[in-house]
């Protein structure tokens, strides 16, 4: 009997901006270049679940960075 391999769920922080579109721009900091974007907010979101599938898939086991590792905040900037 085959042994059936259990995917592992990962969960990273994906930051959403508004684009000048329309859209959401969505990047994912602890997944250094991945950048996607969709025409609202739960298209971008479907479109961000399966960038982060592909850059996963690209990657050997060991190669695989650890999950929210990136720390973010947001501030105002007052100029």
């Amino acid at each position: 009997m085959k042994k059936r391999m259990e995917k592992q769920i990962r969960e990273y922080t994906a930051i959403f901006e508004k684009n000048e579109l329309g859209g959401f721009t969505v990047t994912v900091p602890s997944l250094h270049g991945l950048v996607t974007q969709g025409d609202n907010l739960e298209n971008a979101y479907a479109m961000a679940k399966e960038a982060i599938e592909c850059y996963l898939e690209g990657l050997l086991p060991r190669e695989i960075p650890e999950e929210n590792t990136f720390g973010s905040f947001k501030v105002a900037v007052a100029v």
